[in-house]
């Protein structure tokens, strides 16, 4: 691993931002990422699939500005175990507005690692004196995304008809 990667700490996990030599390991299959972060990376450990780690490498390869605004791969201290994925849809917009997103393998869920992780993309986007918010989607129904959503304060600000996926909510919040 590169010594001037952006890692982010917390209690039980260790967020490991995704540069376009992870993203690589990460498409071509699991022994290679496994080789490149230095952690166990089970079988199934994402539901977003692959498609969205190659459109990162893109957003990655057209601007070095990207660089640590798209995916983070959640270490499992403890079991030095990737548990899912996580992170940004950019960098902050000129309005100032991240996006983010996170997954949880099922066998580390209902621990509170998705609230974790959240809580340090959090920490970490309002680091950055141009973010003053930072918005999620859910499926518009209560789930286990709108409890870690609102457990880390985010608030409901709007409904979205999506052709796909039906009803979406939006989440925002503010810096303080």
């Amino acid at each position: 691993m590169q010594e001037d990667k952006m890692i982010i700490e917390t209690e039980n996990l260790r967020l490991i931002s995704c540069d376009l030599e992870i993203l690589e390991a990460a498409i071509q299959g699991n022994e290679m990422l496994s080789k490149k972060i230095q952690s166990i990376v089970p079988e199934y450990w994402t539901e977003f699939g692959l498609g969205a780690f190659q459109y990162s490498l893109e957003r990655l390869k057209e601007s070095e500005e990207e660089r640590n605004w798209w995916g983070y791969f959640p270490i499992h201290k403890l079991d030095n175990r990737l548990i899912g994925s996580g992170g940004y849809k950019g960098k902050p917009t000129h309005d100032g507005v991240v996006e983010l997103g996170y997954e949880i393998i099922p066998d580390y869920r209902n621990r509170g690692l998705a609230t974790e992780m959240t809580n340090g993309l959090i920490e970490n986007a309002f680091k950055d004196s141009r973010v003053k918010s930072i918005i999620a989607h859910t499926l518009g129904q209560k789930n286990p995304s709108v409890s870690v959503l609102m457990k880390c304060g985010f608030k409901k600000v709007g409904e979205i008809d999506d052709p796909e996926d039906g009803l979406i909510w939006r989440w925002e919040l503010t810096k303080k």
